[in-house]
């Protein structure tokens, strides 16, 4: 089965709700250029799955998809710093970081694929 939008592929979707909850958990991070620093990492991850299936090109997919395995390491990174700094729980440190993991795995999967 062919994927038809770039909405059905599974990182996308997790890549979203991930984005929801940084948007969430850091709403009110008074440190303004760190906040919109892992806003901006786990938004790309999103804005460059949809790019690249949008271009309709394997290789492109491809390329875009490495960019965006590179915007979720820099999230990855944020959310660490965030728990050293006491902006955010263990618990929650973990939560998030799971799914953080999770969507690296998928794109490095989706990548072999191509």
């Amino acid at each position: 089965m062919k994927t038809e939008r770039f909405e059905d592929i599974i990182a996308w979707q997790k890549a979203h709700y991930l984005a929801v909850e940084i948007y969430k958990d850091f709403s009110k991070c008074k440190d303004y250029s760190f906040r919109d620093q892992i806003q901006r990492a786990v938004v790309s991850v999103m804005n460059n799955i949809a790019e690249g299936f949008e271009r309709g090109i394997n290789a492109e997919l491809r390329h875009f998809l490495f960019i965006a395995n590179g915007s979720i390491g820099e999230a990855r990174f944020l959310l660490r710093l965030a728990l050293s700094l006491k902006d955010i729980t263990e618990t929650r440190f973990k939560e998030l970081s799971s799914t953080i993991t999770e969507i690296s795995s998928m794109l490095s999967r989706f990548i072999k694929t191509l």
